[in-house]
């Protein structure tokens, strides 16, 4: 998951951002409003964090100007003031949760992730696609119930191809939300990664998971045969879909 944090404190912005690295969230930091919505025009990120405080504008104005620009990546608001008023007024502006401070770390990764599994699709923790189940809490994956270890980077790719099932990823994709812009390797690296992916996957008992789109990138399939895409068709013996 790619997190956008606007928070000008940088003791706090460090402290925050080092809570979601420990739940395998790439983070982005901005210290003011305009660099907010510079950065979430350009990315696309699963959640953003906004302080109500900030040196060129409030919060609320920040979510405001989101929303109003279709940015529609859900936000939880941070602020001190913890009064009834302030909560309503920033859930009226587009805000999806409000945390007042001071919080428990734990509380605030709760909330995201319950936020961004909601505005998925998802109610509950646990993604569920025939035999593979992925566990968003705990970080985990397992097959027919046995544990299926994955490296940090293959986690992330399955994580984002399951949450965003349907979609049809390309490697920019998943670089952007395994690096963040930091360092990024050339994007075959993607190739590796999902190459290996696929081979524990269908070791542990789910094959077929995982369909390239050529020229386009990486997509979920469903356990039975994935339906019909318009301009695509399936390829022969191993989950790959090319154009018609």
């Amino acid at each position: 998951m790619r997190i956008l944090l606007v928070e000008d404190d940088r003791s706090a912005a460090r402290g925050i951002a080092f809570q979601l690295q420990q739940h395998r969230m790439v983070v982005d930091v901005a210290d003011c409003g305009a660099e907010a919505l510079e950065l979430a025009r350009l990315y696309d990120y699963d959640a953003a964090i906004v302080d109500l405080m900030l040196p060129d504008m409030e919060g609320y104005d920040v979510v405001a100007k989101f929303r109003a620009a279709r940015i529609e990546a859900p936000v939880l608001m941070l602020s001190a003031n913890g009064r009834t008023q302030a909560k309503i007024r920033g859930l009226s502006v587009g805000a999806d949760d409000y945390l007042s401070k001071p919080f428990e770390p734990d509380e605030l990764v709760a909330r995201l992730q319950a936020m961004i599994r909601r505005s998925k699709g998802f109610s509950q923790p646990r993604i569920q696609l025939g035999a593979l189940s992925l566990d968003l809490s705990a970080k985990e994956v397992a097959i027919n119930g046995r544990s299926v270890h994955l490296t940090t980077k293959e986690y992330a790719i399955l994580e984002l191809l399951l949450m965003r099932r349907g979609t049809v990823l390309s490697k920019e994709n998943f670089l952007d939300h395994l690096y963040g812009g930091m360092d990024e390797p050339d994007a075959k690296i993607i190739d590796v990664f999902v190459c290996k992916l696929r081979k524990k996957l269908q070791q542990a008992g789910a094959p077929n998971v995982i369909g390239t789109v050529w020229g386009r990138g990486y997509i979920i399939r469903e356990s039975s045969p994935l339906p019909a895409m318009p301009g695509l068709r399936a390829g022969l013996g191993d989950g790959r879909l090319s154009a018609a």
